[in-house]
C-alpha cells in the first residue's frame, strides 16, 4: 500500500489548525473542565470514524449524491449548533440576572467553578456527546472523507483498506491535537473564575455557535 502521506498530513493539519465547531465545542468543553474537554475531543474522534466508516462503504456517496439526505444531515447539524448556542446565550443572561441586587455590581459574585456542579460521569458523557453529535451532523466532514480523502489514495492498492488507513491516521492526529488544545483551554479556568469574564466568554462562544449553525443552514 503506498499513499501520499506528505500530502495528506499537510491537509489533515490545515483542517484541524482552522477553527470550526469541533473547535469550539472542545475549547468550551475544556473551558468549563478539563476532564469534559477531553471527552469532547474523543467524542468528536468518535464522529469522525462514523465518517470513516461510512466512506468505507459507500455510505456517504449516496449521501452526496442524494440532496435530501445531505440536507437532513446539514439542517440537523444546523439546528443542533443553533441549540447549543442558545442555551449558552440564555444560562449567561439568566446567571447575570440572578445576580443582580440593589446598588450591587452583577458581575461582582463569584460563581461555582465552571463544570464542578456536575459529576464526573455526567460531565463526561456530557462532552462527549456534544462533541459526537457537532461532528457525526457536519456534512463537511462526510464530504472530506467522500472528496478530498481519495485523492490520496493509490489506485494500485485496496482503496477500502487506504481509506481506513488514512482515516485512522485523521483520527489519531486528531485526539493528539485536541487533547494539546484542551491543556492550552483550561487555562482558561482561571479567567472564568471571573464573574464578569465568564459572563462575556458565554455570550461570545454563544453568539458564535448560533452563527456557525447559520452558516451551516444557508450554504447551499
Amino acid at each position: 500500500m503506498s499513499v501520499d502521506l506528505i500530502g495528506f498530513l499537510g491537509v489533515v493539519l490545515v483542517a484541524y489548525v482552522v477553527p470550526g465547531p469541533d473547535f469550539l465545542v472542545v475549547v468550551r468543553s475544556a473551558a468549563e473542565h478539563p476532564s469534559k474537554g477531553r471527552a469532547a475531543a474523543l467524542g468528536a474522534q468518535a464522529g469522525l470514524c462514523v465518517h470513516m466508516l461510512a466512506a468505507a462503504i459507500g455510505l456517504s456517496v449516496i449521501a452526496a449524491r442524494s440532496p435530501l439526505v445531505y440536507d437532513a444531515i446539514k439542517f440537523l447539524g444546523a439546528a443542533y449548533l443553533v441549540c447549543l448556542g442558545v442555551r449558552a446565550v440564555l444560562a449567561a443572561r439568566e446567571r447575570a440576572a440572578g445576580r443582580k441586587r440593589p446598588g450591587e455590581d452583577p458581575y461582582t459574585a463569584e460563581p461555582a467553578p465552571a463544570g464542578e456542579a456536575q459529576s464526573p460521569g455526567a460531565r463526561w458523557r456530557s462532552g462527549f456527546a456534544q462533541g459526537f453529535l457537532t461532528n457525526v451532523l457536519n456534512p463537511k466532514a462526510a464530504l472530506f472523507f467522500l472528496s478530498i480523502l481519495p485523492q490520496f489514495v493509490n489506485g494500485g492498492g485496496s482503496t477500502t483498506r487506504q481509506i481506513f488507513f488514512l482515516g485512522i491516521l485523521d483520527v489519531l492526529i486528531g485526539v493528539a491535537l485536541w487533547f494539546v488544545l484542551v491543556a492550552v483551554a483550561a487555562r482558561l479556568r482561571t479567567l472564568l473564575a471571573r464573574p464578569k469574564i465568564r459572563h462575556r466568554w458565554d455570550l461570545t462562544t454563544g453568539w458564535l455557535f448560533i452563527a456557525i449553525g447559520v452558516g451551516v443552514a444557508a450554504v447551499a
